[in-house]
């Protein structure tokens, strides 16, 4: 029996809760304005290897941005700093998912690349600190996780807005039991709806896609979701040339594997929890995990990313040296384009597409057998140094279409 003033407490604890979140809601509305970085000299990197095969995959992220870089490093223009103690073990150390001294290095970067890091789920050996990942988009505001998403073959090339700070995540570990009875919180207020959204309208008119498709539940959820919704609505109004629907999660999730529609997509935003499932699919249909880059937005700081976790079995089993840096390059580029090289970005894309689908003369499995991590970013390399890249990658990518529409591949 649930004593009455367990239930007390319990009203109170929301009614705490409750005050941060309006609070929450007022600061959003006097957010800074976005960094110009072609006013920013030196732009400073932070890198922070993470757990697992965090470093590895990082470690050659960071050599491969050098290498494009250098000229930039040379002049002082560009500086990478390492960020050190973003690793589980110091995490627990002080019971803390960013430390406080973590934390203050990481303020004084622009842009951070950041290798997976591990976060404790029940089971696990470790105590059940905060995602690091979830601290840090709150700390820093990094309200917009953008994740691109392309396939040639199935004639996909999405863009994914999904909200960062707020839905089911940001209160995730501030639930409260009752009793037999367990309850979590979802959070979705009016500015912060506006921004993602805003956001992703201005990425359809700027790129010529006019296309987004807005997905929540709100015929279900329908306070949350449905603000979302109608703050969505409100939006699009503001942009008459962008064509724009509004999907359920659930229909969604389906036609995103539906070959007679799924082209159709452009631009998606959502809510948080959304935004994670529906990426993770739309990855897989890319490639994997592995291959998906993601940027994590906001106006002043922003993070970059590889989308999947930290590996603990080919740790564990020896078989780290063999990951695949793919995802953290593909956030490379995101980072690249965000502070400015446009160009450069384009280059590293454009290698990266000649070594992961057009050519693949080395292929990296997660096994021996297959290429090391080095070796993959060693290739990567050989293309970004080639001066031919744009028209060899048009010549491969004519014949690699031509071969998938004759189903040799």
């Amino acid at each position: 029996m649930v004593q009455k003033e367990e239930i007390e407490k319990a009203k109170e604890y929301f009614g705490k809760i409750l005050e941060e979140q309006l609070a929450r809601a007022e600061r959003i509305k006097i957010s800074s304005q976005p960094i110009d970085f072609s006013k920013i000299r030196p732009i400073i990197i932070g890198v922070a290897g993470g757990d697992g095969i965090g470093p590895i995959i990082v470690g050659e992220a960071e050599r491969v941005l050098k290498a494009l870089l250098k000229e930039e490093i040379d002049r002082g223009d560009v500086i990478f700093r390492d960020i050190e103690g973003l690793t589980i073990e110091n995490r627990v150390k002080v019971m803390k998912a960013v430390p406080d001294d973590v934390l203050k290095e990481i303020k004084k970067t622009h842009v951070l690349l950041k290798g997976p890091t591990h976060t404790p789920s029940p089971g696990d050996p470790w105590p059940n600190i905060e995602s690091a990942n979830v601290a840090l988009r709150k700390e820093l505001d990094l309200f917009a996780n953008v994740r691109p998403v392309k396939n040639p073959i199935l004639n996909i090339d999405w863009t994914f807005f999904r909200e960062n700070t707020e839905g089911e995540y940001i209160l995730g570990s501030s639930g409260i039991d009752i009793g037999d009875v367990s309850i979590d919180f979802k959070v979705i207020t009016e500015a912060g709806s506006e921004r993602i959204i805003r956001m992703a309208f201005d990425y359809a008119r700027k790129t010529g896609l006019n296309r987004v498709s807005v997905v929540t539940k709100a015929n279900v959820v329908k306070r949350t979701d449905g603000r979302f919704y109608k703050v969505a609505e409100r939006i699009a109004r503001e942009y008459p040339e962008v064509k724009w629907d509004h999907w359920f999660i659930d229909i969604f999730s389906a036609k995103l594997l539906d070959h007679e529609r799924r082209s159709d997509f452009k631009v998606i935003v959502s809510p948080n929890l959304y935004g994670d499932i529906l990426t993770d699919e739309a990855a897989q249909l890319q490639g994997g995990v592995g291959t998906a880059g993601s940027a994590n937005i906001g106006s002043r700081y922003a993070m970059f990313e590889a989308i999947h976790g930290t590996a603990p079995r080919m740790v564990k089993e020896g078989r780290a040296i063999y990951a695949d840096p793919e995802s953290i390059l593909r956030a490379s580029v995101l980072m690249l384009q965000h502070i400015g090289f446009k160009e450069k970005a384009e280059v590293l894309d454009k290698a990266l597409d000649m070594c992961s689908i057009y050519e693949r003369k080395i292929v990296v499995t997660g096994r021996p057998g297959g290429a090391t991590t080095r070796e993959y970013a060693d290739y990567v390399l050989s293309w970004v140094e080639r001066p031919d890249l744009k028209e060899e990658w048009e010549r491969k990518r004519e014949e690699f279409l031509a071969k998938a529409k004759g189903g040799s591949i």
